[in-house]
């Protein structure tokens, strides 16, 4: 089993930035992808940005140029950097790891983007 903390989120103007990270414990394999997808009210879940552990990164075409996904293999972490934060950007935001036959999500985290 695999689990995640998640830490970060809170409440941000328009225009401002937040940053999420997550690490994950447990059995590891060394081939994994972790990411972030998040969930706003009345919608369904969507991914935001993954990373592999190769290096190889995705992001939503709506955060591409706004948001940076970073990790840090060697105590398995994974970060989202959010710049220009919008207020569409609203949702809960979850970590996410995947890797032979393992799928693991973190608790959630709130972020506001509001004035």
């Amino acid at each position: 089993q695999v689990q995640l903390v998640e830490s970060g989120g809170g409440l941000v103007q328009p225009g401002g930035s937040l940053r999420l990270s997550c690490a994950a414990s447990g059995r590891i394999f060394t081939f994994n992808t972790m990411g972030w997808y998040r969930q706003a009210p009345g919608k369904q879940r969507e991914l935001v940005a993954i990373a592999t552990s190769t290096g190889s990164t995705n992001y939503v075409d709506s955060v591409k140029g706004r948001f940076t996904i970073s990790r840090a293999n060697a105590n398995n972490t994974v970060s989202l950097q959010m710049n220009s934060l919008k207020p569409e950007d609203t949702a809960v935001y979850y970590c996410n790891f995947r890797s032979y036959r393992t799928v693991a999500w973190g608790q959630g985290t709130q972020v506001t983007v509001s004035s």
